[in-house]
Order: C-alpha cells, then sequence, then structure tokens
C-alpha cells in the first residue's frame, strides 16, 4: 500500500521574509512525508514573489514550487489556488495540508495531523495545537457560533457565560484528540476525498468564516473535525491581516460575517444574532462605564455592526 501523500499550501501575501522562515520549517516537516510543498503568492505586487522564487531555487528540497495567483481574491481564493496545484509527479494529493505564512510546525506536525485522518477514515479536517512564540497555547477548538453564542461574546459576564456555557465558541484547548465544530486555517489539514464531494472554500468570503463555513459544511456532508494535539504549530498571528492592530473592525469582516449567517442560517437568523450581540454589547458597556473600565473593542464597534447590517447589499444574499 503506497503512504498517503500531503500538498502543503503556504499563501503569501506581502511577507516574503516570514513566508521563506514558514517553506523552511514545512521543508523539515514534510522530508518524510510523501508529496510536496505549493508556496501562492496571493498578487503581493511587492516583489514577494520573485524574492520567494529565487530563494526557494537555491534550496536543497526539490519538492516545492512557487506559484502567483493572478489576483488577490483573499484567503479562501489564494488557497484554492494552491490546492488546485499537483503533485511534483501530476497527480492529486490524498491530502492537502494549509499552514499560515507566519506558522512554523514542529518536524511531526504534518505527519502527526496525516497518519490521524488515514487511522479515522470519517475525520474530513483536523488542526494542531497551536502556540505562540511564548509556549502560550491559542485556542484553536471552536464551535460553530449561533446566537446564542453572540450573546455571549459580547455580554461578557460570568452569571450569562455559566448559563450559555454550551454555546461559547471557544473550547478549553482538550489534551486529547478530539471532535469539534471547527478549526483556524493556520494549521488545517482536509482529505481530498472531502473536497471532491463539499467543494472548497468559498470565494464569497474574502477574510475570516471562510474554514468556519468549510468545516459546518463538512459536518453537514457527514465528515468531521477533529483537534490533534500531538501536532504542534507556532503561530506568531495577524502578521498579513494586522488584526491585533486594529484600531476599527475593517468592512470585510462584517462582509465575512454577514455571509457565513445568513448563507447556512437564514436572513431571520442573521438578524437574531445582530440583536443578540447588540444587547450583549450594551449590557457590557453599561457594567464597564459603572466599573470605570474600557471596552476592550475595536472603535464604534456597534455602530459599524449596525450600519453594515442595514446597508442594500450588491450580493445575492439577502
Amino acid at each position: 500500500m503506497n503512504t498517503p501523500t500531503v500538498l502543503t499550501v503556504i499563501l503569501n501575501y506581502r511577507t516574503a521574509e516570514m513566508t521563506l522562515e514558514s517553506a523552511k520549517s514545512a521543508c523539515i516537516a514534510m522530508a518524510d512525508v510523501p508529496g510536496g510543498i505549493v508556496i501562492v503568492d496571493n498578487d503581493s505586487r511587492d516583489g514577494s514573489f520573485e524574492t520567494i522564487r529565487a530563494e526557494v531555487a537555491k534550496w536543497e528540497f526539490d519538492r516545492i514550487r512557487v506559484v502567483a495567483s493572478p489576483r488577490n481574491g483573499g484567503f479562501g481564493a489564494g488557497n484554492n489556488y494552491g490546492m488546485a496545484q499537483a503533485l511534483p509527479d501530476g497527480t492529486p494529493p490524498d491530502f492537502v495540508y494549509l499552514l499560515n505564512s507566519d506558522a512554523f510546525p514542529a518536524t511531526d506536525a504534518i505527519s502527526s495531523l496525516r497518519d490521524y485522518m488515514v487511522a479515522h477514515p470519517k475525520v474530513g479536517i483536523t488542526g494542531s495545537d497551536i502556540r505562540g512564540e511564548d509556549g502560550v497555547r491559542h485556542t484553536a477548538a471552536f464551535r460553530f457560533p449561533s446566537v446564542a453564542s453572540e450573546f455571549e461574546t459580547a455580554a461578557r459576564t460570568g452569571v450569562i457565560s455559566r448559563m450559555l456555557s454550551r454555546h461559547i465558541v471557544a473550547l478549553p484547548t482538550p489534551d486529547v484528540p478530539t471532535r469539534i465544530g471547527w478549526t483556524p486555517g493556520a494549521s488545517f489539514m482536509m482529505r481530498r476525498s472531502m473536497l471532491d464531494e463539499i467543494g472548497a472554500f468559498d470565494e464569497g468570503y474574502f477574510l475570516y468564516f471562510e474554514e468556519t463555513d468549510l468545516c459546518l459544511r463538512a459536518d453537514r456532508a457527514g465528515w468531521e473535525t477533529h483537534f490533534v494535539p500531538q501536532s504542534h504549530v507556532v503561530h506568531i498571528g495577524s502578521v498579513s491581516t494586522g488584526m491585533g492592530e486594529w484600531g476599527r473592525t475593517p468592512t470585510y469582516w462584517f462582509d465575512s460575517r454577514r455571509r457565513y449567517f445568513v448563507k447556512n442560517h437564514g436572513i431571520a437568523t442573521f438578524w437574531a444574532t445582530i440583536l443578540a450581540r447588540l444587547a450583549g454589547g450594551l449590557m457590557w458597556r453599561l457594567r464597564a462605564v459603572l466599573s470605570r473600565r474600557p471596552f476592550g473593542e475595536a472603535r464604534f464597534f456597534l455602530s459599524d455592526l449596525i450600519r453594515h447590517a442595514c446597508a442594500p447589499r450588491k450580493d445575492t444574499l439577502q
């Protein structure tokens, strides 16, 4: 029996040096894994493609290619472009592994995910134990968002969180392999037969919610998503998106949030999530004012949320 193959996809957007460091880690992790690596430059237009291609050409690892996406359609579109590439021998892979350009897998991180999925044929998606450079665990296991979770997230109140504990999106990080709702795209392995059935990322998302959407589609088709703590990845986080430095939540985040709820749960549920987020947010603001604490979120978040929800739509979602 042939050893299952893996195609590792690394998406670059104006982070050439970081991408090269990530790719070096991926080469080590892929040394004993049949398959290949493809780096996709997501139309950076800053010389990234040329820089990465010139550097990779010097490496001894010969199962790596650098390709240029013709457009920047966001995270999902860029990764779809990479996922459509064949292995170096021209064959399709058995598994596709997505690695963020600011993430660095341990030597056995990729093989651990692959081996787990080989042993569990109902699992269509797996995610890794992700830690920061300081060794602190990042949350990488989640439930699917809901109306109740939107209220709990915004309210930030202990008694409400206890009452809605079964709806809290962020799960405690498991120490053993565990079925979950979804896992972040920073380290994200998919079974190709699942992708053949349900399709790749919905390119209607520019950034955020695309992996949540894919995991939900997989779940509805009978495929499971599991968190595999034996696979370790260091993730710096938000290098390309600048999320950690947001002064104000960008429109594309609201676009993606709206698309996720309307597409998967309907327009009525979307409006219920808006009301839930507003109610919880106002409750938190009252507590914050009375206790003289900062709101702890992007400026004008609630007003931007309402303004975006009420804006005329150009897409086909109502």
